[in-house]
């Protein structure tokens, strides 16, 4: 399988960002509606038993050194541990980097289908009456922020404060997560790929971002960008024939079986090129060819 060109890769990614920004921005519903959201989800919770917002908010409030590390967990992680897995997947697992990549952008855009359609209030941002304080507007001296989320100070008005549901905080981690789990090869890139998730559900409702059930629907955006994986791959690689490009001979990524090439353990499978355009079939020889098996990065040997 051809290595994905880097450039293309940057302003796919980058085009991805834009509309999911922009998205945000078109997705404001109006205050009433989003507070009405947020209110029935803490209802909901409290109907539950499942409210564990107000206690971590309280002690994120009350011991500035678990609050303010926290604050900057939220601000910057999210924006920076994502990319760098993705740059990881590129030049350590390409085989599995394509896949990925579409899982991470189809659940991106199926979050934000969410904002459009559920605008919710994030705890935070509730009457003071229903227990919550803005850690960040707390310590804010303390960090670029101000009292509207992460944006600098200033910049708040670019960004959609009622974007809360789904936590793609959450959803990105997860995803970062399963990454590290599947293709990490040393146990301490295991071990952040489990505690870099659960890191982050604490860290959203401990700073009064997020609701717990926010939490669970950003892990159920992603499993439904899995589910779409194959499809959106498939659809992609049509495309590719449409505009006269060669595709991958096969099963790509994800295709054929939910998760083969993302968290499954086998590896995509192309036929090899004879010549004149003909293929050999799965396990088929050519008289005289010599089998290499694959290197150990999972980059593909190249055909004999």
């Amino acid at each position: 399988m051809r290595r994905p060109r880097w450039w293309v890769e940057l302003i796919l990614i980058a085009a991805v960002y834009a509309a999911y920004s922009g998205g945000r921005l078109l997705a404001r519903g109006d205050a009433g509606t989003a507070v009405g959201h947020g209110l029935a989800l803490l209802r909901a919770e409290d109907a539950l038993g499942l409210a564990a917002e107000r206690p971590l908010n309280r002690l994120f409030t009350d011991v500035p050194w678990l609050g303010v590390p926290a604050d900057f967990v939220y601000a910057s992680l999210h924006y920076l541990v994502t990319p760098l897995v993705l740059v990881w997947l590129f030049c350590r697992r390409p085989v599995r980097y394509r896949a990925a990549r579409a899982w991470l952008m189809t659940s991106t855009l199926l979050g934000l289908v969410g904002f459009v359609l559920l605008p919710t209030c994030p705890p935070r941002l509730l009457d003071p009456v229903h227990g919550f304080t803005d850690t960040m507007a707390h310590f804010s001296a303390y960090g670029w922020w101000g009292a509207e989320a992460s944006a600098p100070r200033g910049l708040g008005g670019l960004t959609n404060q009622y974007a809360a549901m789904p936590s793609l905080h959450v959803g990105w981690a997860l995803w970062c997560g399963v990454m590290l789990w599947r293709y990490g090869r040393t146990p301490l890139l295991r071990t952040l790929g489990v505690a870099y998730p659960l890191l982050t559900t604490v860290v959203v409702m401990g700073t009064a971002n997020h609701y717990l059930l926010d939490a669970v629907a950003g892990a159920a955006v992603m499993g439904a960008g899995l589910l779409l994986t194959p499809y959106v791959l498939r659809f992609l690689d049509r495309l590719r024939g449409l505009a006269g490009r060669s595709g991958p001979g096969g099963r790509t990524g994800l295709g054929g079986r939910l998760g083969e090439g993302v968290i499954g353990g086998e590896s995509p499978r192309n036929s090899p090129v004879v010549s004149g355009g003909w293929e050999t079939s799965a396990g088929e020889r050519i008289p005289g060819q010599r089998s290499a098996p694959a290197a150990a990065d999972d980059t593909p040997a190249s055909a004999r």
